[in-house]
């Protein structure tokens, strides 16, 4: 059974930047054969994707709304994938998730607030 658990959020102001971390367990392979996503749910508001990492060959998608800003990577040996935040905006608070696309398994989420 994978398990996610995020970490890394917090209260910063615009123009800042987090570094969220998300450590898996339970995997039958190494991370970097898995495709890892982060989403995110802001209040009242449906939860929407903001980046992906395919496994393998680590191609790399982004919400255009987070596109230039946000950077999704990965450290296999230590199970963790990251999202490195930069130029932080009100809009961007919610509550971010990490995801194991193949099992579909969520994190408990990680809130991130963005004061202007």
């Amino acid at each position: 059974q994978v398990q996610l658990v995020e970490s890394g959020g917090g209260l910063v102001q615009a123009g800042g930047s987090l570094r969220l971390s998300c450590v898996a367990s339970g995997l039958t392979f190494s991370l970097s054969m898995y495709t890892m996503a982060w989403f995110r749910q802001a209040p009242g508001k449906e939860r929407e994707f903001v980046a992906t990492i395919s496994g393998g060959i680590n191609n790399v998608n982004y919400a255009d709304s987070v596109k230039g800003r946000f950077t999704i990577s990965r450290d296999s040996a230590k199970n963790t994938v990251y999202l490195q935040m930069n130029s932080l905006k009100p809009e961007d608070t919610a509550v971010y998730y990490c995801n194991h696309r193949s099992t579909s398994s969520w994190g408990q989420g990680t809130q991130v607030t963005v004061s202007s």
